[in-house]
């Protein structure tokens, strides 16, 4: 393993210590300089702020989806508190004329204390989001929790057709999630998969068989036609899937992250495809931000310019 595998390896693990984390958050100094090397990916830390970014994005020609940061939260009143700041980004978004989907991870409203408080914090915001004409988007987690999305997922499609899910092309078991998921509706986001997984759960980051399984589901997704993000940086990619990229109005879209996806966005763009940017917000982005940067390690030395300021 070369140093800039265990490197990255290494940043997967900080983003899962938890205990880390609620450090960080909670010392000042700390908390201070990794908010600057945060600042890069992150919208900013209210709604907003975020709103604030989002509208610049739409001004641009691009979509926008917002995600309030926060994940595996262990307390039932604190998921319901959290389910309020999704309705309340809802509802200003409309205010404010902002074009935006409203994605979150399901751990954050309460998943992982009580499936059934999960769903019904979903529907909830499944609820408020179809009425503004907003799309909702579910992320995906760990793979020890695909599982429970899914079944979460599934049951909010029984009542509403504008809730997404998002699939990893790294595990092997989304060979036979997809299928499933084609049947349902609600558009599909496509990811890589930026989790720490056993070789046995998933293809190895930056291997030749990530990069064929994320070419073979993006292909079935865009020649399928159902709603689909092809939710990628990798301008290599996305040129082999160049015959694909078509369809009526809606069909299809590409997303990228804030702070990554920048030029690779214009040339979409200019290649006339719908483009959208993926917005994070709030004061719990540490799993993000280790995330961001295991997936491109050389991302550290711009960690430590950022940090000094």
């Amino acid at each position: 393993m070369t140093v800039m595998e265990q490197a990255a390896q290494a940043m997967r693990k900080l983003a899962l210590d938890e205990g880390l984390k609620d450090r960080v958050a909670a010392d000042p100094a700390l908390r201070e300089v990794a908010w600057r090397v945060a600042g890069r990916y992150v919208g900013g830390q209210t709604i907003a702020e975020a709103l604030d970014r989002a509208a610049l994005l739409n001004a641009e020609g691009r979509s926008v989806s917002l995600d309030y940061m926060g994940e595996s939260c262990r307390d039932a009143d604190l998921a319901v508190a959290e389910t309020e700041v999704f309705l309340d980004l809802s509802r200003q978004a409309v205010a404010r004329g902002v074009n935006c989907s409203v994605s979150l991870d399901l751990s954050h409203i309460g998943s992982v204390v009580d499936r059934e408080l999960g769903l019904a914090n979903a529907a909830r915001l499944a609820e408020a989001t179809a009425a503004a004409g907003q799309e909702m988007m579910i992320s995906m987690e760990g793979s020890d929790r695909t599982d429970l999305i899914l079944w979460t997922h599934e049951r909010l499609c029984e009542r509403f057709d504008h809730v997404g899910v998002t699939v990893q092309a790294r595990l092997h078991r989304t060979a036979e999630d997809l299928p499933r998921l084609l049947r349902l509706p609600g558009r599909i986001r496509l990811v890589k998969g930026a989790y720490l997984e056993p070789e046995s759960v998933a293809h190895p980051r930056d291997s030749r068989e990530l990069r064929a399984a994320y070419l073979a589901y993006a292909t079935d997704l865009l020649d399928s036609g159902h709603p689909c993000a092809i939710a990628t940086h990798d301008l290599d990619l996305l040129d082999a899937l160049q015959p694909h990229l078509r369809g009526e109005p809606g069909a299809y879209e590409v997303e990228m992250l804030l702070g990554l996806g920048v030029d690779q966005l214009r040339a979409m763009q200019e290649r006339a495809h719908p483009v959208r940017e993926y917005i994070v917000f709030g004061t719990q982005w540490w799993l993000y931000l280790c995330n961001r940067i295991a997936e491109d390690p050389a991302r550290l030395f711009q960690a430590l310019v950022d940090a000094v300021g």
